[in-house]
């Protein structure tokens, strides 16, 4: 069994970079786990736990789910958390809507559908994790800061390949490996 998902792969530019350090830092005395800027991604379908021979057939539908998608480009801004104001769970960088974006993961989901994995029936909001929330000590502070960085980051990623990726969780967070990448169709 491997921890699979399907992403976009994210590389960070150095603003972004310098922007989340200086959230990181403002943020230093919460308990977050933030992602590594290396492993940044939009993930498209979480699949856990999966018996290694269906990785073929995934590997095939994600083809065939890009196959009529161009590459485009992906506009990321405004940050946000998921979970109550008072609760917060993540904090996440959301995607400028973008038709074609919501087109990939529609295809993506019915090609998966296809092949026995259920249709995820949830909303698509596409975004970047940025950190999982383990405990916020001051909450109004947390809030503060939340709204100071809300307009801060603004990162614009050029989107050519779509990636089957085995995630290994460790205490020291967790290891992600391409088993398959997928391109777009170039326009």
């Amino acid at each position: 069994m491997k921890r699979l998902f399907a992403a976009i792969p994210i590389k960070p530019s150095q603003g972004f970079i310098d922007t989340y350090a200086e959230l990181q830092k403002t943020l230093k005395h919460e308990r977050i786990t933030w992602v590594s800027s290396n492993n940044m991604h939009l993930t498209l379908k979480f699949f856990g736990e999966t018996d290694e021979r269906k990785i073929p057939s995934i590997a095939e539908a994600l083809k065939n789910g890009t196959s009529l998608i161009p590459s485009f480009s992906l506009l990321f801004h405004k940050t946000g958390t998921f979970g109550s104001r008072y609760n917060p769970k993540v904090i996440w960088l959301g995607a400028e809507e973008q038709p074609i974006l919501n087109k990939l993961a529609e295809q993506v989901k019915v090609e998966l559908e296809n092949i026995g994995f259920e249709y995820d029936r949830q909303n698509f909001v596409p975004h970047l994790t940025l950190g999982r929330i383990r405990n916020v000590i001051d909450k109004e502070l947390f809030q503060q800061v939340m709204n100071d960085f809300r307009d801060e980051f603004l990162l614009e990623q050029e989107i050519t390949v779509l990636c089957l990726y085995e995630s290994v969780l460790t205490p020291k967070g967790p290891i992600y490996t391409r088993l398959q990448t997928v391109d777009l169709k170039q326009q």
